[in-house]
């Protein structure tokens, strides 16, 4: 048997959940999408639904939590 040098571990794979949903920003900051306008839209304010489009951060707490899921990114 020969003895390599420098061998290398397997890559950590990416979680899917997370590729799917969580975008990286260049700053470092990590994007996600609004909670609570999935369903039960009916008795939500006009206005409610309105702040509740476009995305979100990542609060700073689960920040390197979400990094860990994505070693890629």
């Amino acid at each position: 048997m020969s003895e390599k040098t420098g061998v290398n571990m397997p890559k950590m794979k990416t979680k899917s959940s997370a590729k799917k949903r969580f975008r990286v920003r260049p700053g470092g900051t990590v994007k996600c999408g609004q909670a609570f306008k999935r369903h039960i839209l009916t008795k939500k304010t006009t206005k409610a639904k309105r702040q509740l489009r476009g995305a979100t951060n990542v609060n700073a707490s689960d920040v390197s939590s979400v990094l860990r899921m994505m070693p890629s990114a």
